[in-house]
C-alpha cells in the first residue's frame, strides 16, 4: 500500500490556497502514473479487457469516494476509466486529491 493511502481525507473548508507547485509535485512523485494538468488538477487513465470491468472499477472508487467524502470526476468507456481529482472548494490541489489517488490506485 502506498504512504498517501493510509491517510485519510481532510474536508476542505475554503479560505485556503491551492497546494503551491513545488508541494505538490513532492507529492506526485509518491504516486505512479498521475499527472499534474495545468498545477490545477490530478488525472490518470486505467485500461481494462471489457466493460464490465472497467464498471466494477468505478463503483470500487465510487464506495472509496464516498468513505473519504471526497469525490473524483470519472469517466467510463468499453475497457478505460479515467479520472479527474481536485479540491472543488478552492479550484485547486490539496494533500487530500493525492490520498485519494494513491486509495483508487490500491483499487486495481
Amino acid at each position: 500500500m502506498g504512504e498517501l493511502a493510509t491517510m485519510q481525507c481532510v474536508p476542505c473548508r475554503g479560505g485556503v490556497p491551492p497546494l503551491a507547485k513545488t508541494a505538490a509535485d513532492a507529492l506526485l512523485a509518491k504516486l505512479s502514473g498521475w499527472e499534474i494538468v495545468n498545477n490545477h488538477h490530478l488525472t490518470k487513465s486505467y485500461e481494462f479487457p471489457d466493460f464490465v470491468q472497467a464498471l466494477e472499477f468505478v463503483n470500487r472508487i465510487g464506495a472509496v469516494a464516498e468513505e473519504q467524502g471526497h469525490h473524483p470526476d470519472i469517466a467510463l468507456s468499453w475497457g478505460k476509466v479515467r479520472t479527474e481529482i481536485w479540491t472543488h472548494k478552492i479550484d485547486g490541489l490539496t494533500e487530500s486529491d493525492f490520498i485519494l489517488a494513491d486509495k483508487i490506485d490500491q483499487l486495481r
